[in-house]
């Protein structure tokens, strides 16, 4: 397969990616904006439309999905992210304590 022949299916999932990252910022921009839902509802609207954006991401820009070849990087991605989030969480959990005890 020449690289001719890659060309038309990779522009179709960049067209994908954009679209369905276009959709999942607007759909809970306009639920804001507009009001249509409650408060809970549109915390868990939000969060699930971040989440769905991070696998469009990786699997339509950053080509990262569950083949073999590419299960050591998406690993190395998920521990990163667990590293970091890790870090951020002892932080806060540290400095909220260090504040409490000051009060």
């Amino acid at each position: 397969m020449s690289k001719d022949d890659d060309y038309p299916s990779e522009l179709r999932a960049y067209i994908v990616g954009i679209g369905s990252a276009l959709t999942l910022s607007v759909a809970p921009f306009a639920c804001v904006a507009w009001h249509v839902v409650p408060r809970l509802t549109l915390l868990w609207i939000i969060a699930i439309a971040a989440v769905l954006q991070i696998v469009a991401h990786f699997a339509f820009f950053l080509h990262i999905d569950l083949s073999k070849s590419k299960r050591d990087d998406l690993q190395l991605i998920l521990f990163s992210s667990l590293i970091v989030l890790l870090m951020v969480g002892g932080t806060i959990w540290i400095i909220s304590n260090q504040y409490a005890r000051m009060m």
